[in-house]
């Protein structure tokens, strides 16, 4: 454009300006700055300065963005992948979590927190503060029906947490899995508003489905496949979420120091197939060979040890088709063990890398405004992978048996590019420890109870401390509402919002005796289902293991039968008091 061109143009603007000035003085005013606002975006301000016929007798006024209230912490939302509430060695297993217990030493450990017992429900429920069927997500995406509540199209009513924070000045980042994009929606096609970034989240990397290849990963940054794996013969999806997420962090402080993040980091681990790096199950060489009897036996002494389970917490029989492992032939043993030594060492590098995330965050000065939620697991470990372990996961999901002894001319090969591999059932119930069932079981807390950390080194006093009160994933989100001075919002975008079916757990922060506030909570998935209240549970019993899908279909209404337990005074759910 011309320079002679700006004059006119300037004396335009100001005009038009005027004009709208004019007509919006009488429209209803925004909140004052700095509010938490209950309407999203909120009003934009009326404009303060003064226009006149002359650019030099005139006076501008920026609209300033919305500010987040003064000291909010920034938030690190971290998720694994089916790990059994008995597994990580913060809560009493046999895998080593280092940066867990750690991060429990200066924060809370919490011994009674759900999931619902399967991914995308979990995932859904999570980032939102409703329950599954809330936000359309009862199963995961690939089993979407079109009943409502279960056909995976999460609404625009139900905005998600990053939404919530990015449009009150949270910078929002999502690093790992996302399994809550519609099954017919994950293309290059399109649609992406229900992909991370139409979501509130401003930056993703990480992979859509239920899960990827660690060493050769169907990567997607933003929305656009990528192969970072190409001329990279070591690569690995788990340290390059790591690595990315540490950049992003390191550039968001360089940036804008002043301005809270909100980082979630859901790596696809320990979801099969289990892709540690070699260095890592070397570790564990030789630690399964007793099986997965005498596992359970250690884990639960120990979960005793710490406080985590009550003392007189009672271990519950192997479920039904898992073999005693005395019963099992050298060979077996030998396959089996290895499988979990793979397992672990996943679990280990994991953890591994969500503390170089934390460390990134230290070194930026941050970590002591930082809230931190590491939720072990979006539900129990995982009993997919048959009886016998599997080199390829593919094959249980389409009914092929794979050949035992193939399995064990490739043991060496268990974990590496050249497999999709899983463990067998008994070591995702030995994982599970002290509970019944696993994961796809939401009427047992074997498919639902989960172990939480939680670190906010400013918000926290009791560093190191136990909590028993009873809570939800959809808690988590007004737990990071009311630490961060935000109020949840009654329209998001032009849409009203449901309200969130969570309550905070900041309550128990500073008073580990305070009674729960979460007194009632429903399960269901996959038919199998359940209802806790103020210490006691209803619940039906599975009628189909999760090991075997040729099982036949059963009648929803008149094929279950219903147990109950007293979960206040028995901790595992060992003495059902309808038999």
């Amino acid at each position: 454009m011309p320079i002679r061109a700006l004059p006119l143009l300037v004396r335009f603007s100001l005009l038009l300006a005027g004009f709208v000035a004019g007509l919006s003085a009488g429209l209803t005013a925004a909140e004052p700055r700095g509010s938490t606002p209950k309407v999203l975006p909120p009003t934009a301000p009326a404009f303060r300065g003064t226009i006149n016929l002359r650019a030099k007798d005139s006076t501008p006024d920026f609209p300033q963005p919305i500010q987040a209230p003064k000291g909010a912490p920034n938030v690190l939302l971290i998720l694994l992948d089916d790990v059994g509430f008995g597994a990580s060695s913060a809560f009493g297993g046999p895998c080593q979590t280092p940066v867990l217990e750690a991060l429990a030493k200066r924060g809370l450990r919490y011994t009674q927190f759900h999931t619902t017992a399967l991914c995308s429900p979990t995932r859904a429920a999570l980032i939102t503060g409703r329950n599954h069927h809330a936000v359309h997500s009862a199963a995961i995406t690939e089993a979407a029906t079109g009943f409502p509540g279960y056909d995976s199209v999460m609404q625009k009513d139900t905005a998600t947490v990053a939404e919530v924070l990015k449009l009150n000045a949270w910078s929002t980042a999502w690093f790992g899995k996302n399994h809550n994009v519609p099954d017919w929606q994950t293309s290059q096609a399109g649609p992406f508003d229900l992909w991370p970034t139409g979501l509130g989240f401003e930056h993703f990397f990480g992979f859509i489905g239920g899960d990827t290849h660690q060493w050769r990963p169907a990567a997607i940054e933003g929305t656009k496949p990528v192969e970072p794996y190409l001329d990279n013969p070591d690569y690995h999806f788990d340290d390059d979420l790591a690595d990315r997420a540490v950049k992003w962090i390191r550039t968001q402080k360089a940036v804008a120091p002043e301005k809270p993040f909100f980082l979630y980091y859901a790596p696809g681990a320990t979801h099969a197939p289990h892709h540690p790096r070699k260095e890592w199950v070397e570790k564990y060489a030789g630690t399964f060979d007793a099986g997965w009897d005498t596992i359970r036996a250690e884990t639960l002494a120990r979960q005793k040890a710490l406080g985590i389970v009550p003392a007189d917490t009672k271990l519950v029989p192997l479920a039904p088709g898992i073999p005693a492992w005395a019963s099992l032939t050298a060979d077996q043993k030998k396959v089996y063990a290895r499988m979990m030594e793979v397992y672990a060492g996943f679990l280990e590098q994991t953890d591994h890398n969500a503390g170089r995330v934390i460390e990134a965050i230290k070194a930026a000065g941050e970590l002591d405004n930082t809230l931190i939620l590491y939720i072990v697991g979006d539900n129990g470990a995982s009993a997919e992978g048959s009886a016998q372990g599997l080199l390829n996961e593919m094959t249980f999901f389409n009914g092929v048996k794979e050949d035992p002894a193939k399995v064990l001319a490739r043991v060496d090969d268990i974990g590496s590019w050249q497999t999709y591999n899983h463990y067998p059932i008994g070591w995702a119930h030995a994982m599970c420890t002290p509970f019944q069932w696993t994961k796809q079981i939401a009427s047992h807390y074997g498919g639902t109870r989960n172990g939480l950390v939680v670190s906010w080194p400013k918000g926290i006093a009791d560093q190191g401390g136990l909590r028993t009160q009873w809570h939800h994933v959809i808690d988590i989100v007004p737990t990071i509402y009311e630490t961060c001075g935000v109020t949840p919002p009654e329209v998001v975008n032009g849409i009203g919002q449901k309200p969130i079916d969570g309550v905070s757990m900041a309550y128990s922060f500073a008073d580990a005796a305070a009674a729960s506030r979460r007194t009632t909570q429903y399960f269901e998935m996959i038919g199998n289902r359940a209802i806790y209240h103020e210490g006691w549970v209803a619940c039906t019993t599975p009628p189909v293991p999760p090991w075997d899908p040729a099982a036949a279909e059963v009648d929803a209404i008149d094929g279950y039968q219903w147990e109950l337990y007293r979960t206040a005074v028995d901790f595992s759910q060992a003495e059902d008091l309808a038999a």
